[in-house]
């Protein structure tokens, strides 16, 4: 999602670091991967949600950053909460750039990264997958001018990334970028131009490499890539150049149908007997599963969802619907939770983070019941 659409209204050294890493990430060996396909590893994915507007804000300074969007301190018993209520992956979208020190080293704060491995811990030692990835970056515009400056920079990050987490085992996935494209263009969202696809493909073949010749479990870690801003457009996906490399999944993601889920001006009504509604979600998934998954490439839906419009019956029934349809393809969905509930933008909140409960219980039962 955009920074925009997304904000609320309303020197630990590296041994230091390494001290303070979890007894559960001690214990895993660099051996302790299983050598598995992406095709295996997807299956065992059944539903996920991301900590949103979180790791991922932009705003404060150092630590404060992880509040400054008006989300609290992330907790282990909010990921608690999480697991309990069916969820077996935390995607942690994570904004990496005002943590970066200068060129060429682009060192990321200690504190910062030690802050990243706590909260990727809370869904680990729960035996969740955990997704990871670079989000609201602003340097990586994909063009030709600037590929070269950008692949330095993404470089360097998943380096430093790669050699903190590598002795974690399958369940943690890498992510290379989050919507990589053209931002304030005409381009931005509609799949993209020649230019800007090739570009995405050469980010992602870049990440790939990056993480191959990392050390520890990094050879066999299983990756996930986007087309053109990830999107749902079939498009871009006719340029998506995916690695040759069993361990890789495609990242989409689909606020689907876009006027219901996502379009703060568009209308609160999806019903199950209006074949359109229906159909959208059901071309969607038959897309994927043409494109991708019948080829032998995974795929995960990294952000779902449908924002508030006091319209509870018709989101539930949207988000049951939803999970079933993708389910039946094989692909597995991560709700955007952004924990927004209020105002007049996008109201993806689904749990409360302060008193770690569901503020809307019937809509996580919904989904649970589609992915059975």
């Amino acid at each position: 999602m955009s920074t925009k659409n997304m904000k609320t209204t309303s020197i630990m050294s590296e041994e230091t670091g390494l001290m303070n890493e979890t007894n559960a990430q001690k214990a895993r060996g660099p051996f302790s991967i299983r050598n598995i396909s992406s095709t295996e590893l997807v299956r065992e994915i059944r539903i996920g949600w991301n900590l949103g507007n979180t790791m991922d804000a932009t705003d404060g300074f150092g630590l404060s950053s992880e509040t400054s969007w008006g989300n609290p301190r992330t907790t282990k018993a909010m990921i608690d909460k999480i697991r309990e209520g069916g969820f077996n992956t935390l995607r942690v979208p994570t904004t990496w750039e005002k943590h970066l020190g200068p060129a060429p080293d682009y060192t990321i704060d200690s504190a910062w990264l030690n802050r990243v491995a706590e909260v990727v811990d809370y869904g680990i030692n729960n035996r969740m997958f955990v997704i990871l990835n670079l989000h609201h970056e602003e340097w990586h515009f994909p063009s030709y001018a600037n590929e070269a400056a950008a692949i330095r920079i993404l470089t360097k990050v998943w380096t430093q990334i790669a050699e903190r987490f590598k002795n974690y085992d399958e369940h943690l996935i890498f992510e290379g970028l989050n919507e990589p494209r053209q931002k304030g263009t005409a381009d931005e969202w509609n799949g993209g131009n020649r230019e800007g696809q090739e570009v995405v493909n050469r980010f992602n073949a870049a990440f790939v490499r990056t993480i191959r010749n990392s050390r520890g479990n990094n050879p066999l870690r299983h990756l996930m890539i986007p087309p053109y801003a990830a999107t749902s457009s079939t498009n871009a996906w006719d340029n998506f150049v995916i690695p040759w490399d069993n361990k890789i999944i495609v990242s989409i993601h689909a606020y689907t149908p876009y006027d219901f889920a996502l379009n703060t001006s568009g209308t609160s009504d999806w019903r199950l007997d209006n074949s359109a509604d229906t159909g959208a979600i059901t071309y969607l998934m038959d897309s994927i599963h043409r494109y991708f998954i019948s080829k032998g490439h995974p795929v995960i839906i990294g952000e779902f969802g449908a924002m508030n419009k006091n319209n509870l019956r018709e989101r539930t029934s949207w988000a049951n619907f939803y999970v079933k349809t993708a389910k039946a393809k094989g692909i597995p969905c991560i709700w955007w939770d952004n924990g927004i509930i209020n105002g007049d933008g996008e109201l993806f909140g689904l749990l409360d983070r302060t008193n770690c409960t569901y503020y809307y219980p019937d809509l996580v039962n919904a989904m649970m019941r589609g992915i059975q």
